[in-house]
């Protein structure tokens, strides 16, 4: 079973030969040839314009061994310093390359820099793949895209892993289409099925009311984006330098017209909860936009950031770069304080990995108090400032 050619239809065209972005396709002797190099992808299929190239039905595009092998992190930067989730998935996927006898490596696009490989120093990465074009610079989605697709293409990964940031999100379906593979989205669990060697990946489904577990057994490379925060970056040990390889890719000459002309911080990306040690967050019990003027003080005497359930954002009383949760960031700080918040299934999706986490709630069957640490019955006005004076106190 796999690619079926009708020889007699055939044009000899060619058109297959060039769409194929696996080079599997060959004309020999006045016929069109496929090499094991062939995914079952299709794109010769939708290329032949006389319809004389067709999968079987039932046929597999999973690689045979060795044809792809090793697992990549995109290695997602600014101005040559990795973003915190690349480390994060870093420990994720040394092990998932343990589990497959595999090498793991960071890919990335633009221009290499010592930064980058200093970055990676001491962690348990083989290589550094860089595609190279000065042109790259500053990032666009449809340059960088193919660009990492062709390091993609040329290199062969089994599985490909992303931070679900901003540019991740943008980024991944658009290598995933170029590389005519599956992508499975904001993922909270990455393991590997030991029978098959494929990437399991688990995310939540139907609003969080469910974890699906899905693969990808007919396309490579798996691909797959991760939140931050979700995974713990692994520790630094000898001092270890990954090769840097550089991968010089074309010039992209079609994106003309897209052009970055600056770039301005807004003011609510200066909220940074995935990076906070202490958070403290409120909720519908807050009664208003009002209350968080009290988690400010906590916040500021603790140095936390300020985080808020879905409903407070929803009402009005905080931007949503402050929500936490399925729908808004996933956090793991050292101290995580839910104020006024019930616990919504979808809440603790985003904060249940926090090192301690304290609950402040009037309803003590709330269910916030299933993954609390430390839980106070109360209402929040009467106890927070307590908590501050009290802290205040211990320091001087």
């Amino acid at each position: 079973m796999g690619l079926l050619i009708e020889h007699e239809t055939c044009t000899l065209c060619g058109l297959c030969v060039e769409k194929c972005p696996y080079g599997a396709l060959q004309q020999v002797g006045g016929r069109i040839r496929v090499t094991e190099q062939c995914t079952l992808c299709g794109a010769c299929v939708e290329a032949c314009p006389a319809a004389a190239l067709s999968i079987e039905e039932g046929a597999a595009a999973a690689p045979e061994s060795g044809a792809w092998r090793g697992v990549w992190v995109y290695g997602e930067h600014d101005d040559g310093r990795f973003h915190p989730v690349v480390f994060e998935l870093i420990g994720k996927g040394a092990q998932l390359a343990r589990a497959l006898n595999c090498p793991l490596s960071v890919a990335t696009a633009g221009v290499a820099s010592g930064q980058m490989v200093s970055e990676l120093t001491g962690l348990p990465v083989q290589s550094l793949y860089v595609a190279e074009n000065k042109a790259l610079g500053p990032y666009r989605d449809a340059p960088h895209a193919r660009a990492l697709a062709t390091l993609v293409q040329r290199h062969r990964p089994e599985a490909l892993l992303a931070g679900a940031t901003a540019r991740g999100r943008s980024l991944m379906p658009r290598v995933a289409v170029l590389c005519r593979t599956g992508l499975t989205a904001d993922c909270t669990g990455l393991d590997i099925d030991a029978q098959t060697g494929n990437l399991l990946q688990t995310r939540p489904a139907f609003g969080g009311n469910i974890m699906a577990t899905i693969e990808t057994r007919r396309h490579r490379p798996q691909m797959a984006t991760v939140r931050p925060r979700v995974m713990t970056p692994p520790s630094r040990r000898g001092t270890a330098v990954p090769a840097l390889r550089r991968v010089p890719v074309p010039e992209p000459t079609s994106d003309h017209l897209v052009q970055v002309i600056s770039r301005a911080v807004r003011e609510e990306e200066r909220v940074h909860l995935t990076e906070a040690d202490v958070l403290i967050a409120g909720g519908r019990g807050l009664g208003g936009a009002a209350g968080f003027e009290l988690l400010r003080e906590l916040a500021e005497t603790l140095g936390g950031e300020i985080g808020a359930s879905r409903a407070a954002v929803d009402a009005g009383w905080i931007p949503y770069a402050h929500q936490v949760g399925q729908t808004g960031k996933t956090v793991q700080p050292d101290l995580y304080v839910a104020v006024g918040i019930s616990g919504a299934l979808q809440h603790r999706a985003g904060m249940q990995s926090s090192g301690t986490i304290v609950a402040v709630n009037t309803d003590p069957n709330a269910p916030i108090f299933q993954v609390a640490d430390y839980g106070v019955v109360g209402d929040y006005r009467a106890v927070l400032p307590q908590l501050i004076r009290r802290l205040r106190q211990e320091e001087r």
